[in-house]
C-alpha cells in the first residue's frame, strides 16, 4: 500500500511457491472509474528497457536483478497522469507482459489474471521472508477501510 510513499498507489504481488506476479491493486488509481490508459512504456532509461530482459535456462540465464523499488514500468492515462509501476521485492525478472501493450484494457479489466503486469523470481532462500513484509488480503482491506472512514 502507498508505495514510495505515493497514497494509493498500491500494487499487489500474487505468491505461488517461489514465483511472484506483480499486479495493480483494487484501489490503485488506474483502476478507478473514469481513468482511460493511453499508454504502457516498459522501457525504464535510456539504457534499460524491461522488453529487452531474455531470459534462458533452468538456472534463469539473462533475467534482470530487480530491487524492491526498481521501476518495471510506466503508465500514462488520459488524463495527463504517469504511474511508475515498482517490483516490490527482490528477484529476477522472469516476463513482462507484452499483451498489455497492445491491449491496455486487460489492466483494468482483468488485472489478477491476464492484465498482470511482471513476473519476479526472488531467490529461493528469500521467497518466505519476502511475503511477510507484505500485506495479506485482510490486512489489505484494514487499510481500505482506514483510507475510507478518514475521508469521510
Amino acid at each position: 500500500a502507498d508505495v514510495k510513499g505515493r497514497p494509493c498507489e498500491d500494487f499487489c504481488v500474487l505468491q505461488h511457491s517461489n514465483i511472484c506476479v506483480i499486479t495493480l491493486a483494487e484501489a490503485h488509481p488506474l483502476l478507478q472509474s473514469g481513468k482511460t490508459i493511453k499508454s504502457i512504456n516498459y522501457q525504464i532509461s535510456a539504457n534499460c528497457s524491461r522488453l529487452q530482459n531474455k531470459v534462458s535456462g533452468k538456472s534463469k540465464r539473462g533475467a534482470q536483478f530487480l530491487t524492491e523499488l526498481a521501476p518495471l514500468c510506466r503508465i500514462s492515462s488520459s488524463d495527463g497522469e504517469e504511474y511508475t509501476i515498482y517490483s516490490c521485492i527482490r528477484g529476477r525478472l522472469i516476463e513482462v507482459n507484452e499483451n498489455i501493450l497492445s491491449n491496455p484494457a486487460l489492466l483494468q479489466q482483468k488485472p489478477s489474471t491476464e492484465g498482470y503486469i511482471a513476473v519476479v523470481l526472488p531467490k529461493f532462500e528469500e521467497s518466505k521472508s519476502i511475503t511477510q513484509g507484505l500485506l495479506t488480503q485482510k490486512e489489505y482491506e484494514e487499510v481500505l477501510l482506514k483510507r475510507r472512514n478518514s475521508s469521510s
